[in-house]
């Protein structure tokens, strides 16, 4: 990974938001869009890493919907995904339509404070994602 880079540059407009995730043993958070776009950061990890890591998880989202038929039926549908590694976690959840939160912990976390605080968040961010949109449409009316 390389390092940081904190500098609020115009591609990361919702990174701001993610700074809500303070939470002990959180790394860093990253909102994607389904097929697997970049579209903001928190501090803690580069825009070239989080544009990796937004890829690989909508990767891993896709493979938890692929799963879902073994818990129920082909129409079950995926609520969050929680792989756990050596030294961390990575939780995956719905962030409105069309988007996903992705966000990488340590492996000393209270796992469920962390989806509780994401699950917040991600309702926040569907909700300025959508007014977003509602003022782009606006202006590409004028």
């Amino acid at each position: 990974m390389t390092t940081p880079n904190t500098v609020n540059d115009s591609s990361n407009k919702l990174g701001w938001l993610l700074e809500d995730l303070s939470v002990p043993g959180v790394r860093f958070a990253v909102l994607l869009s389904d097929d697997g776009l970049r579209i903001a950061h928190s501090a803690g990890i580069s825009r070239d890493d989080a544009e990796r890591f937004a890829a690989a998880a909508s990767g891993l989202r896709s493979l938890g919907k692929a799963l879902g038929e073994f818990c129920g039926g082909p129409q079950t549908g995926i609520r969050q995904n929680v792989t756990e590694y050596d030294d961390g976690m990575i939780f995956i959840t719905a962030a409105g339509d069309g988007a996903l939160l992705g966000v990488s912990t340590t492996a000393e976390i209270d796992v469920s404070l962390i989806a509780h605080r994401m699950n917040e968040l991600a309702a926040r961010v569907g909700t300025e994602l959508g007014s977003m949109s509602h003022r782009r449409a606006d202006s590409d009316r004028r």
